[in-house]
């Protein structure tokens, strides 16, 4: 842990700061501290005090202005992109201590880490390249010969993660967004969840180091309150949020009331689909690790299984021995393949619904319970249950931790319609040695995106989802689209 101590002495240095408001990193004006715990050992990593009103409404106004009067939406694409750049390179070279930020506050194990950190440079590397060489004018020609421009400009000012980005994986959800909007000419005011606040201050770092203009990204880490401000505020332009869907409905009404943009990426119960013909020693490579990505707190994990009948059985007991191979501890060690939930109320959480998973009827094949050799942190067993039914709540329902639904089918249409049996559609994968059949099957199942023989998730290809899974895209070309508006000029 010695990168993230050294980040953490770095922001202990600066006093009781915690925001970083028009190019500059201030006090909180607020009267709530928020302690952040590492889950695997219960320990305080760091103290910081939560914006106050008036914080949030500095950093707004900052934004505006910045928008309103400053010179970043009004460089030229070419421009934005050489100072994105640099924001990646700056990011680059603090990927270690990325990494272990994202390990010590949320518990994923530190090889993923390294490897998912890695996403937030790219990010802005390929926001900064995109915008290049993109057509934000595009010259049409009216039926009776007149000529008009299609202008694509900047949507305003974006409150990010309420402009709201959670927990689970904080740098590179607030990257998705800030390194689109920003190469679209946004300014932003970007709100990342409370019990995570560290990769967003070496974000902050980042960007104020490769010289974007004072103003144009704000940082508030905070809670709720901040939250319903700035989705509330006639000065947000837009707010881009992820997060659970149980907060969508007053998202929504908020953005609707004041006919504000907005985008949400939310949650998922992805089915992995398993065929008859499958081949389990392809299966289980990424069956095995995506079902449970970082504890199960990942919002396409594949947490339904969805599998013939007749060969449940076998499945299970694949499945179950590659799992038991799984080390649970400290998500600092080499060898960890999980680590615990990222707080306590999410282990609460996860608890409860094992218990409705049992009282329901399923059959608890694997887990259920605390590992008996860690005595601290918020860890819980990989639960696998079978003969779960669509209609139980534990195949319903985002559940955000390590237990898996595996759930018979009898034939092609039964299989449909039980993939399709969930309110959300986000994401999903297919196994077969049929590849036209299994591309036939996922283009009927009811999700943003599918994978066949595998599980991707690409930052130049657009993400997101049907159903409850969200409104919108990020990723990709469709990421940038999102935060630009179009504009029709005729000529004379």
């Amino acid at each position: 842990m010695e990168a993230l101590s050294e980040t953490l002495r770095g922001i202990a240095a600066q006093g009781p700061l915690g925001l970083f408001l028009d190019g500059q990193w201030r006090a909180s004006t607020g009267d709530r501290t928020v302690d952040v715990i590492a889950p695997h050992s219960e320990e305080r990593l760091l103290c910081y005090t939560e914006p106050s009103y008036a914080d949030t409404e500095a950093a707004i106004a900052a934004a505006r202005s910045a928008f309103d009067n400053g010179p970043w939406p009004q460089l030229s694409p070419q421009e934005r992109s050489v100072v994105l750049k640099r924001v990646a390179e700056h990011l680059r070279a603090r990927i270690p201590e990325l990494a272990e930020a994202w390990t010590g506050q949320m518990g994923a194990t530190i090889g993923f880490s390294k490897r998912a950190s890695q996403h937030a440079p790219d990010l802005f590397d390929y926001y900064a390249d995109l915008i290049a060489t993109h057509a934000f004018v595009e010259p049409r020609v009216r039926p009776n010969g007149g000529r008009v421009h299609g202008v694509q400009e900047p949507v305003g000012v974006v409150g990010v993660v309420a402009a709201i980005t959670p927990w689970n994986a904080p740098l590179v959800l607030l990257c998705y967004k800030v390194a689109a909007a920003l190469a679209a000419g946004c300014t932003v005011v970007a709100k990342p969840s409370p019990e995570t606040p560290i990769d967003a201050y070496v974000l902050a770092e980042c960007i104020s180091a490769a010289g974007v203009p004072d103003g144009v990204f704000n940082l508030l880490p905070a809670g709720r309150e901040v939250g319903e401000q700035l989705i509330r505020h006639p000065h947000v332009d837009k707010v881009s949020f992820t997060g659970s869907t149980q907060a969508r409905r007053s998202i929504g009404i908020a953005c609707a009331e004041r006919l504000a943009r907005v985008g949400l990426e939310l949650g998922g119960k992805s089915a992995a689909i398993v065929l008859e013909d499958a081949d389990l020693a392809k299966v289980l490579p990424t069956l095995v690790p995506y079902s449970m990505p970082v504890a199960g707190q990942v919002c396409f994990s594949l947490t339904r299984v969805l599998l013939p009948a007749q060969r449940r059985e076998e499945i299970l007991q694949a499945y179950c021995a590659a799992l038991s191979a799984v080390k649970l501890g400290d998500p600092f060690a080499a060898d960890t393949g999980m680590g615990p939930l990222a707080l306590g109320r999410q282990l609460e959480r996860v608890q409860s619904y094992i218990a409705k998973g049992k009282a329901e009827g399923a059959r608890l094949v694997m887990g259920g319970g605390r590992p008996a050799h860690l005595s601290r942190g918020f860890f819980v067993e990989p639960t696998v249950f079978a003969e779960v039914t669509p209609d139980m709540t534990i195949a319903r329902e985002e559940i955000f931790g390590p237990v898996v639904s595996f759930i018979d089918y009898y034939d092609e249409a039964d299989l449909i319609a039980k993939a399709n049996a969930s309110d959300y559609g986000l994401h999903g994968t297919i196994y077969s040695e049929d590849a036209e059949c299994a591309y036939r099957i996922a283009r009927r199942v009811r999700s943003g995106s599918h994978a066949i023989n595998g599980m991707w998730v690409d930052i130049s290809m657009p993400f997101g989802g049907f159903k409850h899974s969200g409104i919108g895209r990020e990723g990709g070309i469709e990421g940038l689209h999102a935060f630009l508006e179009t504009k029709t000029v005729y000529l004379s």
